[in-house]
């Protein structure tokens, strides 16, 4: 409150306090170089969580009436236009009682319902596009959820999710009750993001292979082609078809609105397998490199993309031909049913179908498993009982191993490059003790949320990060890349050599969102170039055991955590509570935090056995209860 008092004061705004407005209402005053002209949306995830927990923390800002009026007034939409849009909005009307808010990377639910946030998700991705003069992307996809789920996540032109100061913007449009309201919101974003009604846009559309993806792509087409559409600047929406959603990212960071002749899907493919490729190049051969990798494809659109994927490498022969991918899942059954990456990681089970293909294989193979719309993948080993999960703690730890080598062979003479690894609190503590003791890495913690890991990865000339359920990447700055690309062309042989294979990394792994045929061609070059086998790799460290619980409280708003989610700031006498018992476990950790999206507090703890894990689990949970209920 006195941050905004002052900051009112000091640029002239009205600040309203609004415990009953919902957080789609929430707005920030514009940078000061234009704060007179417009004034911009924010939701609580523009800010970090521990930032506005509490449900008395929402404010609206407003401009003085006139100056609104005068911003209003000077991007008003042509009248031609704000009807066909609201004929548009009326095919495609908003179910009663249906409010949905925007989430990590979109909107997602039963797919009956999604009609026309879809259209107006297309609206708004349209007037992005108008405002960054770059095209913009929208996936149709429910990823990992059943096959009676779908869902849109939105691509901003860097490749990466939608900014975040627009997520609002998403959840305003959403939840507009009729077409009226539609077009009043429409009227808002051009005023208040001055945007230009005559500028260009392009959107690209793809989605996953759900019943329900065609009538939602009618949709989509429909709010890109009228959001954009003043009559002069004709269809501004293209659609690819059925796709992984990371090839949908890849899609608008590399090439924007022009479409190559060979298409993009074979465009993404042949960029992952000429820097696989390039990253073999001179390897020593590896017995691993024999093995087959059983692919459980989540009945998914992953199964097409790998299948591209193996006929490129084939056709390019060398280390990377030696590359035997089998498919299994791949459209037979139902997606996301009892198969994908979420269901091996949470059940800790192998996925249907899995044991034929196991039995008819040679060897020992490796197993994987991507979700639903390929931008998960975790590792697997089988023998008929529980499994050993090589999650996204191991492929990361994999990851920031072999870099760590290529940078070593850079020489002191070579780019000193920063590397850093991304967590949260959630990843186990000896994946993290053994980035920091046995790699040397600086590792970062940060709220839960694919959102604020990719960011904070930005930081480091080369910042690795996957979360626990197999979503991650590996990015490498412009900057680092140039130097790297200086390097090669040096004269020394091992540097360029090294620097060579780090280049073709950043081609191997995505580098606008987590991607899991990336993360296998990454596992797979990892593996081989460091001489590594499955046993190995799950020697470099061993999981303490853990346990997760959840606490339901009649409101969850009154534990505010730190940024990284690791300690209590509110109430502090629950941090006192949990550290105490946190002292009497070996290796004992435990933190808890509020969820997103119901009033319960989530619970997890580490310790040197499962029975100390469950046992100090059960009382940080009591923990949670006695102090909440005494508040």
């Amino acid at each position: 409150c006195t941050h905004l008092s002052q900051l009112s004061t000091a640029l002239d705004f009205n600040i309203q306090t609004a415990t009953q407005l919902p957080a789609h209402r929430l707005s920030r005053p514009a940078p000061p170089v234009n704060f007179l002209s417009r004034t911009t949306f924010i939701s609580k995830s523009t800010l970090p969580p521990a930032v506005c927990r509490s449900r008395e923390s929402r404010f609206i800002i407003n401009l003085r009436p006139d100056v609104k009026a005068a911003s209003m007034a000077s991007s008003s939409l042509p009248e031609a236009w704000g009807n066909a849009l609201l004929d548009a909005a009326r095919k495609f009307p908003k179910p009663d009682g249906f409010n949905p808010d925007y989430g990590t990377a979109g909107f997602r639910t039963e797919a009956s319902l999604l009609t026309s946030t879809v259209f107006r998700c297309a609206v708004l991705m349209a007037a992005r596009s108008r405002l960054t003069g770059r095209t913009c992307g929208i996936m149709i996809t429910a990823s990992h959820n059943p096959i009676q789920d779908n869902g849109v996540k939105l691509v901003d032109p860097a490749g990466e999710m939608l900014a975040i100061s627009w997520e609002a913007r998403a959840t305003d449009l959403a939840q507009a009750d009729s077409a009226e309201a539609v077009l009043a919101a429409v009227q808002r974003l051009y005023a208040e993001e001055s945007i230009s009604v005559t500028a260009p846009a392009r959107v690209l559309i793809a989605h996953d292979n759900r019943p329900s993806c065609p009538g939602l792509l009618e949709a989509a087409l429909a709010g890109a082609n009228i959001g954009c559409g003043d009559g002069g600047n004709g269809q501004v929406a293209c659609s690819l078809g059925e796709q992984t959603t990371p090839c949908l990212h890849w899609a608008v960071m590399e090439h924007g609105g022009e479409i190559p002749e060979d298409g993009l899907a074979a465009a993404y493919i042949e960029d992952l397998a000429a820097g696989f490729a390039t990253m073999l190049e001179g390897a020593p051969p590896s017995a691993a490199a024999a093995d087959e990798v059983l692919v459980d494809c989540a009945n998914g659109v992953g199964s097409a993309a790998l299948q591209r994927l193996t006929a490129s490498l084939q056709a390019r022969g060398g280390a990377a031909a030696a590359l035997k991918l089998k498919l299994v899942n791949t459209g037979e059954g139902g997606l996301n049913n009892d198969c994908g990456a979420d269901y091996v990681q949470k059940e800790r089970t192998q996925p249907v179908n899995f044991q034929a293909a196991l039995d008819a294989t040679k060897g020992t193979p490796r197993c994987v498993s991507l979700d639903g719309d390929a931008d998960r993948v975790v590792y697997f080993a089988s023998d008929g009982g529980r499994l050993q999960l090589y999650d996204g703690d191991r492929i990361a730890v994999l990851a920031a191993r072999l870099i760590n080598i290529l940078l070593a062979d850079l020489g002191e003479s070579g780019p000193q490059l920063k590397l850093g690894i991304v967590q949260t609190a959630y990843a186990n503590g000896s994946s993290t003790k053994y980035i920091r003791e046995e790699l040397g890495c600086e590792v970062v913690l940060t709220a839960t949320g694919v959102k604020w890991l990719h960011a904070a990865a930005h930081k480091f000339d080369i910042g690795v990060y996957f979360e626990a359920n197999g979503h991650g990447t590996v990015l490498f700055s412009n900057d680092a890349r140039d130097k790297l690309q200086a390097a090669k062309s040096g004269g020394d042989k091992a540097a360029a050599t090294a620097a060579g294979k780090l280049l073709a990394m950043s081609h191997v792994l995505n580098q606008a969102v987590g991607d899991a045929v990336s993360g296998v061609l990454l596992v797979e070059s990892a593996l081989q170039l460091a001489g590594l086998d499955m046993a190995s790799w799950a020697d470099l460290y061993h999981d303490l055991p853990s346990r997760m619980l959840k606490v339901e409280v009649p409101d969850r708003t009154k534990v505010v955590p730190n940024t990284s989610e690791t300690q209590v700031l509110q109430p502090p006498a629950l941090q006192l509570l949990i550290d105490q018992s946190v002292a009497n476990f070996t290796s004992g950790r435990s933190f808890v935090r509020p969820s997103g999206t119901e009033d319960v507090v989530r619970v997890y703890a580490e310790a040197d056995t499962q029975e100390a894990a469950d046992k100090l689990a059960a009382e940080v949970a009591q923990h949670v209860k006695d102090v909440l209920a005494n508040l």
